[in-house]
């Protein structure tokens, strides 16, 4: 049994993979990260390990997945969630402006729509509009 979440180096990206390491707690399972891979490498090394530590120090096992250069995060999240024993995905969302909604494609409203488990998405706390 696992949770898959994409990691990306954004307050999104960090409140998903906060949110997938509390859900494995709760769920007594592990954590695959999907990390889109810069040139064959982890983008940011130093915040991978210490995810990885804040993994283990909950006792969960985080399974780093590295994606290459031209393979996309959403369809790694997507066909993770059709695996046998997945049991959700985390995905992070941010507000967007209409415009950037009609005009950009949506990793978050793909994998919503297209993933095999149920999705759990989370957004980062902001304040009032205004």
């Amino acid at each position: 049994m696992t949770i898959a979440v994409g990691f990306s180096n954004t307050p999104e990206g960090s409140a998903a993979v906060g949110a997938a390491i509390s859900e494995a707690v709760l769920r007594g399972t592990d954590v695959s990260l999907f990390d889109p891979a810069e040139n064959g490498t982890a983008q940011h090394p130093e915040v991978l390990a210490a995810l990885r530590a804040e993994a283990e120090a909950s006792g969960i096992d985080l399974e780093l997945c590295s994606l290459g250069r031209d393979d996309d995060l959403g369809d790694a999240l997507i066909d993770a969630s059709y695996q046998a024993g997945a049991q959700m995905v985390v995905i992070g969302l941010r507000r967007r402006s209409p415009v950037g909604k009609l005009l950009l494609g949506s990793l978050s409203q793909r994998v919503l729509l297209e993933a095999g488990c149920p999705v759990h998405a989370v957004k980062v706390r902001v304040g009032p509009r205004g």
